[in-house]
Formats: C-alpha cells, structure tokens, sequence
C-alpha cells in the first residue's frame, strides 16, 4: 500500500498537485466569468425562480424535476469535501486555503453553468427510456470527438471510485469509529447493503431519496455547526481576518502548525475547492440532464447554484466552525497514519523558532531547506524511544508523547530500523499528539461548542448523511458513463462493484484514499475544460437566445 501511495503522490505532484492546474481551472472559469459577464450574479435570482417550477411546461423531456435534479447534483458534491476536506484544506494551507476555496467557488459557478448548459444540449434518451448526458455527449455529438468522449467517460467511471465513492465510505467509518467505537469493518457493510438498495431503483429512487436527505442533512449539520460559532462568537472577526491577511502571503506558524507558504496554500485550496464542489470536474451535468425541460440554458443556471450552496456557504461554516475553535493549530491524541510520519534527522522543537523556520522550509519543499530524512535506529523501552538524533514529524507537526507497539497492544521494546524518513516494520503501530486532519479535526471542533462533547454526534450523522447521499449520486454518474461506453448491460456489473469498493473504503488507510481521489479529479477534469473552451461561442449564444426569449 506505502509504494501505491507513493506513486500516487507522485501522479498528483505532475497533475492536480503541480503549479500549473490551478491556474488552468480558475483560468477557464474567469475567462467564462468575463465572457458572459458574469452570469453567477447576473443569473442568480432567476436560477432561483427556475428551481422553484416558474418556468416549468407540462410534456417537457426528462425524467425529474428541476428541484430534484439540483438536490441529485449537491448530493453529489455535498459530502466529504464539505466535513473532512474543509479541515484537510486548513491543515495543510492553513486560514488561506480558505480564501482560495472561495475564488474557487465563485468562478466555479461560471464553469457549472457552462458545463451543464452544453451537457443538456446534447443529451440523448437511452433504449430504456431514461435520459442520459454529460460531456461525453457533446464531445461525441457536437465535437466529433469521440476519442475525447471516451476518455472522459473512462475517468467518470474511475472517478466515480475516486471522488464519490472511497473517501466517502472511509470519512463516514472513520468519524464513526472516533464517535461511537463501532469497527469500520461493520459500518462499511451495514452501508454497503444500504447503498445497493437505492441505487438499484435508477434515477427515479435516487432523486426521491436525495430529495429528502440534502435537506435534512443540511439542518442537521448547521444547527450542530453555529453551536460551535455561537460559542466562539469572539473568534469570528479574527478568523475572517486571518483568512483575508493570509491569502497573499501564506499562514504562518500557530501552535503545533508550522506553517504554509502562499503557493502551498494556493494549490491545496483550489484543489479542495474543486473536490467539494466539483466545478469543472464534468460530473453535475450527468445529473442536470435527466431535468425535464426544453431549454438548457435554463438547466444551467439551476446548477450555477451549486457552488454556491456547497461552498461559500457550507464550507465556509466548516471552516469557521474549525477557525474559531483553534483546534486547527492544537495538537490531539491519536493513532498516526503511516503515510503521515516522517522521521527526520535531528532534534527539533516547535517551541524554537529556528527549528519552526527550518521545518516551514521542509514541509513546504523550500529549496537549501537543511532538513533531511533520519535512515539509521531508534532503541525502544517499552514503547518510549531512549535513543536520539532524531525527531518524528506527524500530521506536518512534531509529535510528542510518542508510543510504539507492533501488532498488538502492548508496548514495543527493541530496535526499529528507519529508512528515508519511513521505518521498515510494517505492522508498527505508532501512536501520540500531534495535528489532526480530515474528519477527525472537524469532529472534534464539533466538541468545543454549546453542545459539548454531544457536538461530535452531530458530526458523525452529518458526515454520514453526507457522505451516503455523495455516494448515491456518484454511482448514477458512473452507470451514465457505463452506459455511454458498453451499454445498458454493464451498469449491473458496474453497480455490483461500486458497493464492494464502498464496502473495501471504510476500513482502508485515510491517507490513500485521499491520494486516490486526487489524482482522480484532475484526470476527469481536464477533458471537460479543454471540451467546453471549444465550445464557448456556441455557449454565448445558447445563452443569449434564451434570455432574449424569456425577458421578452
């Protein structure tokens, strides 16, 4: 698994993790912003009117309405991104990552509303009935590009593992686990049987339950949410202006937080930006297009919505929840993932400013950074390392109180080999304080709150709500592709082996499937934005003749 992740890292470090993505996607989505003058301020009342039937006519094709067609869409986004990928952000960019998640956000709104128009346009209706859409269709039907249309829809399927099912089924364990102490084992196949029972009901049950469950999850997670805000009412203003001061010169160190240059920041809040809210991924159309309606511009504007719900508004609470609390930058008891150690040579202290400047450089890969990775021995007495020259970073801060066992519960003595920062045993089990992320972080902001302890269930049924709903839709996104690739018949297979992945997820490393997701995203992404920049004139006027029709 350690050199799957490796390779995986190094697959993102060439694409969603490398310095040029971002500025591909947030590019794409001003561009259009520009373009079409801004149309997320220009068309955000009337996307409101569309969604509540103003404009509906009786016969129009499609299989659901406008309203479930959004909640099928923001089931899709709405999930983990929302709960553990607002806290993985600020772990890693700190207070800035934010800013970017927002820029994001709000071009992201431009690129649904292209995405979605195009999508719809060139939509099909299936042997079965059903409508089916998504880029591949226009890459197919408009571009002529059929080569493009397949490798979009392959990465849908691959994606579909990546973003809407394995972090899904993994954040919803492991926030149960930390909450109630039930095995993820257990809550993977209780889920999994769950899962199988919507979506062999296809679109129709699928839009009926998210229906019912985006609302409810959303009521849920806000009570729970401004309990926390409320009680750090005084931390609200210093957190805003901490998002803002640091989006243009990174955060700096805070607590056991070492720190996160501005173009770490950058690129990890885009990125997460796009993992919760899915702006230019390609996926969101797959669920516009069963929306009954003639005009797709119309259907567009409906989607333009999404980011806004999904991020400025939810991940914002997230983030703030998670600011205001501090347990950002507080270190917490746990057991450490092995792809977050790092043995590193030497001895070093967050509490000296020197050691904090040189560990910035090295977690930020800052060129002549003097740190390097510890390869030698440690000796260990009862689980506590007697031994020195050597200093464990975990979760990108120094852990402290550190203890090891191997296989079991008891304590470890003997001598552990270290090898380029990693240590050789596989089954070592390392535990201690140290940074949290993901789930885990927002749980426990969830704590600090009018509701106590209590906030951390508030979490977990959030997160599973979430997650679950994220999941759903994910796996129509994914029968669409099938269906566009090899037909009706290998949605079943594809079905059967989606709900053993969601099954597999809740009880694999975190770490991995974040890295998993990752590279995921960005290899689905990339077609649809090169599709939809080709087709920006026709987009113009799709839109044009529209509004001139409705505003007659």
């Amino acid at each position: 698994m350690e050199g799957l992740y490796n390779f995986l890292v190094t697959l993102d470090g060439l694409l969603g993790g490398a310095g040029w993505f971002p500025f591909v996607l947030l590019g794409v989505g001003l561009f259009f912003t520009i373009y079409l003058k801004f149309p997320q301020i220009r068309f955000f009342k009337h996307a409101w009117l569309v969604v509540t039937g103003k404009f509906d006519h009786k016969g129009d094709p499609g299989d659901t309405t406008h309203f479930r067609a959004l909640t099928t869409a923001l089931s899709g986004t709405v999930g983990t991104g929302n709960i553990s990928g607002v806290a993985f952000a600020i772990f890693l960019g700190g207070p800035a990552a934010l800013f970017w998640m927002w820029a994001t956000a709000f071009l992201g709104m431009t690129t649904k509303f292209v995405e979605v128009t195009l999508s719809h346009k060139y939509r099909v209706q299936t042997e079965d009935g059903t409508m089916a859409g998504g880029p591949m269709y226009y890459m197919d039907r408009r571009l002529n590009m059929k080569w493009l249309a397949v490798a979009f829809a392959i990465a849908t399927v691959i994606s579909s593992f990546g973003t809407g099912n394995l972090p899904q089924s993994n954040g919803i364990a492991q926030s149960i686990e930390a909450t109630f102490g039930f095995e993820p084992m257990v809550v993977g196949s209780v889920l999994a049987i769950l899962l199988a029972l919507v979506i062999l009901g296809g679109i129709q049950r699928i839009a009926a339950v998210t229906a019912k469950v985006v609302p409810l999850m959303a009521v849920v997670y806000l009570i729970g949410a401004f309990a926390v805000i409320f009680a750090n009412l005084e931390n609200i203003g210093p957190s805003f202006m901490a998002v803002i001061s640091d989006a243009f010169t990174g955060s700096a160190a805070a607590g056991g937080f070492l720190g996160a240059s501005l173009a770490y920041a950058f690129n990890r809040g885009v990125n997460r930006g796009l993992f919760s809210n899915e702006a230019g991924q390609g996926s969101a159309p797959i669920a516009h297009a069963a929306a009954k309606t003639k005009e797709p511009a119309s259907e567009g504007m409906v989607s333009l919505l999404e980011p806004f719900i999904d991020t400025i508004m939810i991940c914002t609470i997230t983030g703030l929840v998670i600011l205001s609390s501090g347990v950002w930058k507080e270190k917490h008891e746990n057991n450490f993932d092995r792809a977050d150690m790092y043995f590193v040579a030497g001895q070093y202290s967050d509490k000296d400013q020197a050691d904090v400047n040189a560990l910035y450089g090295y977690l930020n890969d800052e060129e002549g950074n003097a740190v390097l990775p510890y390869t030698g021995t440690i000796s260990v007495v009862n689980g506590t390392a007697v031994s020195s020259g050597f200093t464990l970073l975990n979760a990108r801060s120094v852990a402290e109180d550190v203890t090891y066992s191997v296989g079991s519960e008891d304590p470890f003595t003997g001598t552990l080999e270290i090898k380029d920062g990693k240590p050789v045993k596989e089954n070592l089990e390392v535990t201690g304080k140290s940074l949290v992320h993901s789930a885990a972080l927002t749980t426990i902001a969830f704590t600090r709150g009018l509701f106590g302890d209590f906030g951390q269930y508030i979490v977990s049924v959030g997160l599973m709500l979430f997650a679950f709903s994220t999941a759903i839709a994910w796996s129509y996104y994914g029968d669409r592709a099938m269906t566009y690739l090899l037909g009706p018949r290998s949605v079943m297979p594809y079905r059967v082996i989606y709900v053993a992945g969601f099954w597999w997820a809740a009880f694999s490393d975190t770490t991995l499937v974040w890295a998993m997701s990752a590279v995921a995203i960005v290899v689905m992404t990339l077609p649809n934005l090169f599709g939809i920049m080709l087709l920006s004139k026709e987009m113009k006027q799709t839109v044009n003749d529209y509004w001139n029709r409705v505003h007659k």
